[in-house]
């Protein structure tokens, strides 16, 4: 985590990390006893960035630099500083690193505790930290001329030639420990390096990025090395994050199946088992909910992800004995489910008094009908029981959690143990229009009737909700209102994308282009590099989306949303099982002609094409591939 100055100061953020704990924190350079001026800072990767300072070898030679010194930054633990020389004549330049790390956790840092840098011993060509914590050392190449531990500090002589360059690298690493590899560097990755191009000269960058990030991300399981899933983002959460890992695998279903083979078979392995009333259950934190409220429970939206995840994956390709393997965990899944309901109508919030929540019982509503399709598929039985239910919700649902208004009305956020309504709007409602994707291309139905899909349409695409830059929180007249609230008004990518895909998907075309068009412009002041969420300030003639100082970048969901938001505009609905691909494209083509190539479907490349009159056409597909009008 770095400054756009490049110099590691030891405040804030800064520093290199490794399982959340911070192993240096400063990191500062001076070359002939002045700090480079610095000139530009860029990520060149989601693991990399690259800082490029200037300085004069002289006072007397004049205004202008000529010594660069160039920083690369990489993730795992390495800085190479390139001095490159422009002066006429041989330079001699002593340079001093100074270094230093508390050895703190991520939290203590968050939280301002961190306390002082420890003391540093001389070792291997670098120094050493230790403490009760751990221990952390940097090492250099070529070996430092002179290492003052004291001071943190180790010392080159280094000869220029005239256009002449010197490189020093330095090695961040944990005793015991080997060098990081990223898992998304090796040759396993299980993203498919899906392309996009076309009239948007943005998509390009966007895609790319953001498969960037999701590599950037992914994580092995030590005991299953076949096994990868992503981790939640960084800095804040680089670990294991169950809904949000489910969420982001879900909507990479066009680039394989294999992220959400390996995530499933990762989870499978935490369900809770045996007797009680959380056997089946995945477990996972709570999460803030918000100003109206309490906390809600992850696991629970992780447990009605996984079959849902399942049965999506066996329509995008994924082979049938992996499905048969990971059967039984979305069973148990499915009957935590049933039992959770009993003989009421919904799911009760897990908190004993807690709220039943809106987007549970789409999540609910979601995971039975597709979990339905996925037993009935293996000959397994509940299926009936689960439809069954469903239809019952939706019934049940369609009265008790619509408010009439003046304004045509709107879905309740949650219904409270006493009956009364929570009526605030925010975005957790998009998950109504989340229905899921069952055979022959058709999607599941939803909780809301026609009606009532129409007025949430209107209520999402409308001022208070969408900020110009996706979707807010919480709509901009709402009490407890915060643009930069995690969920009380700040813009989550996640979501803003799920509201894309919904309302396409419901034909409600012109809010999703808006919406859509809006995540678009934020992710190019952004680099493409697009984090979990920003501000939801309102877009005016010359603005910029604020970025949020929690927020995670890169982020799982938030990279993973940009593959929905592109995919969508070409409206793929494959059938794997059945060998048919449907393609419902948004028709206004809000961006003009996209061509995506490199996608999965039934386990083989596909491509396709969106015309600029919202027509699409398949380029490439796995033999055998049937269109299905």
């Amino acid at each position: 985590m770095s400054t756009d100055q490049g110099q590691l100061t030891g405040r804030g953020l800064d520093g290199f990390y490794r399982a959340g704990r911070r192993m240096l924190s400063r990191c500062q350079i001076r070359v002939a006893g002045r700090e480079p001026l610095a000139v530009q800072a860029r990520m060149t990767g989601a693991d990399r960035a690259r800082f490029v300072g200037t300085l004069r070898s002289s006072p007397q030679a004049g205004p202008d630099p000529d010594v660069v010194v160039e920083r690369t930054r990489h993730a795992d633990g390495t800085e190479r500083i390139t001095l490159h020389s422009a002066a006429a004549r041989p330079l001699r330049l002593p340079v001093e690193v100074a270094l230093g790390t508390d050895l703190a956790d991520l939290g203590a840092i968050a939280s301002g505790t961190a306390g002082p840098e420890l003391p540093a011993t001389v070792h291997d060509c670098g120094l050493r930290w230790s403490s009760a914590k751990g221990t952390s050392a940097v090492t250099a190449a070529p070996p430092p001329a002179d290492a003052l531990a004291s001071a943190g500090l180790l010392r080159w002589e280094l000869v220029l030639p005239p256009g002449g360059s010197a490189t020093i690298e330095l090695r961040v690493r944990t005793d015991g420990a080997g060098p990081v590899r990223a898992v998304g560097r090796a040759a396993t990755s299980p993203l498919a390096p899906a392309r996009a191009a076309g009239d948007d000269p943005g998509v390009e960058a966007l895609l790319r990025t953001s498969i960037e990030d999701l590599q950037a991300l992914l994580l092995r399981d030590p005991a299953h090395p076949s096994d990868i899933h992503l981790a939640a983002g960084a800095p804040w959460r680089c670990g294991l994050a169950p809904a949000e890992a489910l969420a982001a695998a879900r909507m990479t279903l066009p680039l394989g199946t294999r992220l959400a083979a390996g995530t499933l078979r990762t989870l499978a392995r935490t369900q809770l088992r045996g007797q009680g009333p959380q056997s089946g259950m995945i477990p996972a934190p709570m999460r803030d909910a918000g100003t109206h409220l309490p906390p809600g429970c992850t696991g629970t939206e992780a447990t009605l992800l996984f079959p849902a995840l399942l049965a999506e994956a066996r329509r995008w390709g994924l082979p049938e004995p992996e499905i048969e393997e990971l059967l039984p965990a979305a069973e148990r899944c499915l009957t935590w489910l049933r039992t959770s309901v009993g003989d009421g109508t919904y799911l009760p919030d897990l908190q004993p008094g807690g709220p039943v929540r809106c987007e549970t019982q789409a999540h609910a509503h979601r995971a039975a009908l597709l979990g339905a399709d996925l037993l009935d598929a293996f000959g397994r039985p509940g299926g009936a029981e689960l439809r069954q239910w469903a239809g019952a919700l939706r019934q049940a649902f369609r009265a008790d959690f619509w408010i009439d208004d003046l304004g045509g009305g709107r879905p309740a956020a949650a219904r409270a143990p006493d009956g009364r309504l929570v009526p605030h709007l925010g975005a957790a409602a998009v998950h109504l229009l989340d229905t899921g994707l069952l055979g022959g291309g058709e999607q599941a139905p939803g909780l809301l009737d026609r009606v009532q899909t129409e007025q949430l349409a209107r209520l999402l695409g409308g001022p208070a909700m969408d900020s110009g830059w996706g979707l807010r929180g919480l709509g901009v007249k709402e009490a407890g209102h915060n643009p930069f609230g995690h969920r009380s008004g700040a813009v989550r990518v996640h979501e803003t994308a799920v509201a894309v895909a919904g309302l396409a998907t419901a034909d409600y075309e012109k809010e999703a282009s808006a919406l859509l068009r809006g995540v678009l412009a934020a992710a190019a002041v952004f680099g493409h590099r697009l984090p979990d969420m920003y501000a939801g300030e309102r877009r005016t003639d010359g603005s910029a989306p604020l970025p949020h100082p929690a927020a995670c970048r890169p982020a799982a969901t938030a990279a993973a949303a940009a593959v929905v938001l592109l995919t969508t505009l070409a409206g793929i609905r494959p059938d794997a099982p059945a060998g048919t691909v449907t393609l419902r494209p948004v028709r206004s083509a809000p961006l003009g002609e996209i061509v995506l190539t490199g996608l999965r479907v039934a386990g083989a490349p596909f491509s396709v094409r969106v015309s600029r009159l919202g027509l699409a056409m398949v380029e490439e597909a796995a033999d055998g591939l049937q269109l299905r009008a």
